[in-house]
């Protein structure tokens, strides 16, 4: 009877564990389902030369043969002081205008 009991805490301990550590974990992405990256991660990418800011010739060389057009009007966009390069600020901003 004793080795019962032990064994039923040894367990309970071991359930109890495993609960703790994946309730601090974030759920896995869902087969299929991309996982989206930090912007401040994609920016440190796209920043080649670690100035701090994202260049025209940077931002199109991510593309790589795309639609030139488009990545201008992309570029365009996301350089909202127009000063023709891409703060990390601008980069990170979710449509948000400037003032």
């Amino acid at each position: 009877m004793k080795r019962i009991i032990t064994t039923i805490a040894a367990l309970a301990v071991s359930v109890a564990f495993v609960a703790t550590a994946q309730a601090g974990k974030k759920p896995a992405a869902a087969a299929g389902e991309k996982k989206k990256a930090d912007p401040e991660e994609q920016f440190k990418k796209l920043d080649k030369d670690g100035d701090g800011f994202i260049s025209k010739e940077e931002f199109q060389a991510q593309g790589k043969g795309k639609d030139k057009d488009k990545a201008e009007a992309a570029f365009a966009k996301k350089d909202k002081n127009g000063d023709g390069k891409i703060s990390k600020e601008e980069f990170t901003s979710r449509g948000k205008k400037n003032k």
